[in-house]
């Protein structure tokens, strides 16, 4: 596998709203797949394929709580990259309401 091709699966793994919102939620720590289904409008099986998805793409990690399975992020440089994302976010959504305003 080419560097490019691990760019590549990290970037479509988070390329669905559903993981992002699964991986935001996962920031504060670890959560049990019941606990993810309440926050994600989706079947627990649907909900199991993307944790799958982002699993093998390196960005969670699970464990064996008793009978729950607890997944959390693998690595804190996921947290970082989403830090950055929301840093572009936040200035792409000023500089649109910069501009906004100024047509006034």
């Amino acid at each position: 596998m080419t560097l490019e091709d691990m760019y590549v699966r990290i970037y479509k793994a988070l390329a669905h709203p559903i993981r992002i919102k699964i991986v935001r939620t996962l920031r504060d720590g670890p959560l049990c797949v019941c606990t993810l289904n309440e926050n994600v409008e989706f079947s627990q099986s649907n909900l199991s394929q993307h944790l799958k998805i982002l699993k093998d793409a390196g960005i969670l990690k699970s464990e064996k709580d008793g009978i729950r399975i607890l997944y959390s992020i693998k690595d804190d440089e996921v947290k970082n990259l989403l830090d950055i994302t929301e840093k572009i976010i936040k200035n792409e959504i000023s500089m649109m309401n910069s501009r906004l305003t100024g047509i006034k």
